[in-house]
């Protein structure tokens, strides 16, 4: 956004802000272009106004006159209309959270909340490889699992920001999450840094849990091909690193048993390579 004044054009930017439990991020973004970015630790453990204290000296830090919209991406449901956050993902103080308001008082700029993984979806149907799809699924991968919808180019929310929760539909003898993401190295004694080294080092027993968690991704894949036919599934986090020692399988169990052919080969299984994706996306809230 280019606002003209005289002979000087000043760039107008939105502050995009991905609150994480480790690390809040944010960054000056127009129109698709990061300006500056900067972040700071989260105090995940600490109450809700030292967490929010947190948010303010980062926004402080790159907050100026041509900010004209604040938006923020979060872990949890969110009430959309009022900017309200419930119950944080990692961040157990934050239960009922009005973001907006507190926001808006403090920077007197309009502000827009929504789910992190909504704005991770956002960015790359508008910044990545979604761009070429009007109906998209994006699944990031780290700590849990969590999907944001785009359908026929708008993003699906639900009633409550509840939409895309498909890693909690029951899998085995427990969750798709349990069994795709963290919590499947958990269970091995394991993370995906060392499981990762190993497999560089041609481990096989690091090699064959790759491929058992592909094989339980590739079962995630068909839950997601079941409720939403989408023409693309676009995987992020930072497990994506080790995509090729999983990616195979996890292909491979998708086609297993999978009763409609046409949608097995129509579908696209994306790797995201977008930098500050879920920053870009929230930038379109």
């Amino acid at each position: 956004m280019i606002l003209k004044n005289g002979k000087n054009n000043i760039i107008m930017s939105i502050l995009a802000i991905d609150l994480g439990g480790t690390n809040i991020r944010a960054a000056k973004i127009n129109h698709g272009n990061v300006l500056s970015q900067s972040s700071v630790p989260c105090p995940f453990s600490e109450s809700e106004e030292n967490v929010l204290s947190q948010i303010f000296k980062l926004i402080d830090t790159i907050i100026d006159k041509n900010v004209c919209k604040i938006c923020v991406g979060v872990p949890s449901v969110v009430d959309y209309t009022r900017g309200i956050v419930y119950e944080v993902q990692n961040i157990p103080s934050w239960k009922e959270v009005h973001l907006k308001n507190i926001l808006e008082k403090r920077y007197s700029r309009k502000v827009k909340v929504d789910n992190d993984v909504n704005c991770y979806t956002l960015g790359e149907k508008y910044h990545g490889s979604g761009k070429f799809y009007k109906d998209i699924v994006g699944i990031t991968i780290g700590t849990g699992i969590g999907a944001g919808i785009i359908i026929d180019n708008k993003l699906y929310r639900g009633t409550n920001t509840g939409a895309g929760e498909i890693g909690c539909l029951p899998y085995l003898d427990a969750d798709y999450e349990q069994y795709c993401s963290n919590g499947f190295m958990k269970m091995n004694n394991t993370n995906g840094k060392n499981l990762s080294i190993q497999a560089d080092n041609g481990d096989k027993k690091a090699l064959e849990l790759w491929n058992e968690f592909g094989y339980h991704l590739g079962k995630f894949f068909q839950a997601i091909l079941y409720a939403y036919d989408p023409e693309a599934i676009i995987i992020g986090g930072g497990i994506t690193a080790s995509a090729q020692y999983f990616i195979h399988s996890a292909l491979l169990s998708m086609k297993d048993h999978f009763p409609y052919q046409i949608e097995i080969n129509k579908v696209k299984i994306k790797i995201s390579s977008l930098k500050y994706c879920n920053l870009l996306g929230a930038s379109h809230l």
